[in-house]
């Protein structure tokens, strides 16, 4: 089975003030990660980079891990590869995160499974600056 991204629960996620963790997320502006958080900030979402580095990025302080966000966290944002989202879902789930979004290029199909069965929403091999235009939410 392949996992089917819901249009409701993209809209939800896009137009729902929340706030993001960037997993992969550095000050290299040539980096995909780096602009997308830039687009989740025009869309009024708070972001938390969340790199090895713990850089602050756009304003935003940075940090290591998941697990050392103060406050939690509503939407981890995956910007890693594939071979590696799956332990990042997983603090995502342990986090008490409510959704998960896999970028594009970014397929697990064992974790999104795993974190469906922990309640959490799933959006996988898509991003933000695709699907906001796409249902007219800018």
């Amino acid at each position: 089975m392949t996992h089917v991204n819901d249009p409701d629960v993209v809209r939800r996620l896009l137009t729902t003030p929340a706030r993001w963790a960037v997993v992969g997320l550095s000050q290299n502006s040539a980096r995909t990660a780096y602009g997308i958080a830039g687009y989740l900030q025009d869309l009024g979402m708070e972001i938390v980079p969340v790199h090895p580095r713990a850089e602050t990025v756009h304003g935003a302080r940075g940090y290591a891990t998941l697990a050392e966000i103060p406050g939690g966290v509503d939407v981890v944002d995956v910007f890693v590869r594939s071979d590696l989202a799956g332990a990042v879902v997983d603090q995502a789930v342990a986090a008490g995160a409510r959704a998960v979004w896999l970028q594009l290029g970014v397929v697990d199909e064992d974790a999104a499974r795993r974190a469906r069965e922990a309640g959490l929403d799933v959006v996988m091999d898509t991003c933000p600056a695709i699907e906001a235009p796409r249902l007219g939410i800018v």
